[in-house]
């Protein structure tokens, strides 16, 4: 199956090893992936903050660039939910209805990794090998308006070596949220600490999850309290074979 990799801005500009890792998962399943060099934001955190408008330049570029794929994947829930759930009703809401009908064909067409491995793919164990103890925070957008499930933990389950922990209060929001991190800094760094307790609580080497987001936000809580607690994207432990040092 040939697949396209949307990346999103923020593994392209901060965490590029996330791309690079889906890539080689999905390679070593025998998969051809390209990669659209036009590709650009998904226009989520214009459409969240209420800038609909400057948004439908993206939706339209992501259109553009996508509806020739077969099959496009993110290592990103919450940028799959944004083409999935905002890209169409942009269109819409600003009067191009020919734009939302593409939009919803493309959007149909796009996974978050987790879900293209177990539903499109139909495969749970993808030959990794990752010998830590690894504990994995499904993030909001993933949990709740893709409802992946159990999918990450079904994949993370079948990983050889591995030291799987459930984490307290696993479903509790970590507090980035975007730009609510910063306009409600108070009650979200009171979540962060909340979250943190409990990946302590848990001794895991790894904190795991989908979105680089809340890895970001949730790495940067805990390196500050000097925890020893790495953070990892799903897909850089999926990718990990015997030899890796990850």
């Amino acid at each position: 199956m040939r697949i396209s990799l949307f990346v999103t801005c923020l593994a392209d500009t901060l965490f590029p090893e996330v791309g690079q890792a889906t890539v080689t998962l999905l390679e070593r399943l025998g998969h051809q992936v390209d990669f659209p060099a036009s590709q650009g934001c998904c226009g989520q955190m214009h459409v969240n903050t209420g800038y609909q408008r400057a948004a439908l330049p993206l939706v339209r570029q992501y259109v553009e660039v996508f509806s020739g794929a077969d099959v496009v994947v993110t290592p990103s829930g919450s940028c799959a939910g944004s083409v999935r759930h905002q890209h169409a009703m942009v269109a819409r809401r600003l009067g191009d209805e020919a734009l939302a009908r593409r939009a919803e064909a493309v959007a149909a067409r796009t996974y978050e990794l987790s879900e293209l491995l177990t539903d499109v793919l139909g495969v749970e164990d993808v030959g990794a090998y990752y010998p830590h103890r690894v504990t994995y925070h499904p993030t909001c957008h993933s949990l709740r308006m893709l409802r992946v499930g159990d999918k990450p933990l079904r994949l993370l389950r079948a990983v050889k070596g591995i030291d799987l922990v459930e984490l307290p209060a696993a479903e509790s929001c970590c507090g980035f949220g975007g730009t609510f991190a910063l306009k409600n800094a108070g009650t979200s760094a009171a979540m962060l600490a909340d979250k943190a307790d409990c990946v302590l609580r848990t001794d895991a080497d790894v904190l795991a999850a989908a979105d680089n987001s809340c890895l970001m936000h949730i790495g940067g809580g805990l390196s500050r309290i000097r925890s020893g607690v790495r953070t990892l994207h799903l897909a850089e432990i999926l990718a990990a074979t015997e030899g890796d040092t990850r």
